[in-house]
């Protein structure tokens, strides 16, 4: 990283929703930060810096996706840029383009694994000469799954001595809605797949994000099923996606710890009998996601709502020797707005503060801050993470 930057992080896109929340997390927790908001409107800026109640002398930094030289002098200006500014595919590869050039480190909630390919196809060499750190979805797509698996790991490695060959995630409990943001990124990556096969046959894959290796024959996870140790039906989520393709590059990265034949699925449980059969049959067939129905981009819940929100998510994994351990990650807000604003402001303080070590490239938040970021999220974010055998 450039050491004459005087900004140590840049929130892009402080003025939606999200970013909004995200710059409320850093005025009122991270106060020893040289951080500054970015956006298209510096008259939109300065009312969202007031409304936070954040300082009068907080930078202000006027960027626009559709204009790639205010891209340019906005990482110029940062060791790192935060960015909430999606669809990641319509309005992220320029801001991609330019903190792989000037070794600026980049954070979003890319939940798009198509796009992600194509960046790291492309971008990979150039970041890794510059410097720049570039760690795609660090939201709830996918840090809870992907942070979960190496906790678990981790665990199993400490009480076996072996990886755990297999994992379920399994989604127990959740409160709260999907941000429009991923709504607009669902239909973004749809339409990107109807004009083009190759971006269909990437998100087919669940190696996709890991180029140069294919392990074994994945379970698909696309149907309803009952799962007879947990007396619970189980249906698709609809993070699984992304979150089981970021797993698999996390594992690549760091080479291979969880074993090159490991095999990783994810779904929602919808409860036990003939109820949790019919609502995972409903699950399953519900297209809303990619409708116009539900929350825009620059939308979302009120306060009380985030408030109320929550998650429990079970993981369940199996050495090759049959030894079972589970672990669970909780989190206290609402999965889209709440909970996913303080876990990429968090990530943005460990990347840019406690992984100097970190080489340049493009990595998921378990290869690039791992037990450093689990820590940060436990103690400032409202997750946990319990092992439960």
């Amino acid at each position: 990283m450039v050491a004459s930057k005087d900004i140590d992080i840049v929130i892009y896109g402080a003025t939606g929703f999200t970013g909004k929340l995200v710059a409320e997390h850093f005025s009122q927790h991270l106060g020893n930060v040289r951080w500054a908001m970015a956006g298209r409107s510096l008259d939109k800026l300065a009312a969202t810096r007031d409304d936070i109640g954040a300082p009068a002398d907080t930078p202000i930094i006027v960027a626009d996706a559709s204009n790639p030289a205010t891209l340019q002098a906005m990482v110029t200006q940062a060791r790192c840029i935060l960015t909430t500014v999606g669809p990641y595919q319509v309005y992220g590869s320029d801001l991609v383009v330019a903190c792989a050039k000037h070794g600026t480190d980049y954070l979003d909630l890319c939940g798009e694994p198509a796009w992600m390919r194509q960046m790291i196809d492309a971008h990979s060499h150039a970041a890794k000469a510059s410097g720049a750190r570039i760690v795609f979805s660090c939201g709830f797509d996918s840090i809870p799954f992907d942070l979960g698996v190496l906790f678990l790991q981790t665990h199993a490695q400490k009480a076996y001595g072996a990886p755990l060959r297999s994992v379920r995630g399994r989604v127990r409990t959740m409160k709260g809605t999907f941000s429009g943001g991923t709504a607009a990124s669902f239909r973004a990556t749809m339409a990107a797949a109807a004009r083009d096969p190759e971006v269909l046959t990437l998100l087919r894959d669940p190696f996709s994000l890991t180029p140069g290796f294919t392990g074994p024959k994945q379970p698909s996870g696309t149907r309803p099923k009952h799962e007879d140790d947990l007396g619970s039906w189980a249906a698709p989520f609809i993070m699984a996606p992304i979150n089981t393709r970021n797993i698999h590059r996390s594992n690549m990265l760091l080479g291979h710890p969880y074993g090159t034949d490991f095999c990783y699925d994810e779904m929602i449980l919808t409860g036990p009998g003939d109820a949790g059969e019919a609502l995972a049959k409903h699950v399953t067939s519900d297209k809303s996601l990619g409708s116009d129905a539900g929350p825009k981009p620059g939308e979302g819940p009120s306060k009380a709502e985030r408030e109320s929100g929550h998650y429990d998510i079970l993981f369940i994994g199996e050495s090759a020797s049959g030894q079972q351990l589970k672990a669970s990650v909780t989190g206290d807000k609402d999965p889209g707005y709440g909970s996913t604003s303080k876990m990429i402001a968090q990530a943005a303080m460990c990347l840019a503060m406690e992984r100097a070590d970190l080489a340049g490239g493009i990595y998921t938040p378990a290869a690039s801050m791992g037990l450093d970021l689990l820590g940060r999220l436990q103690a400032h974010a409202g997750l946990r993470f319990l092992i439960e055998n």
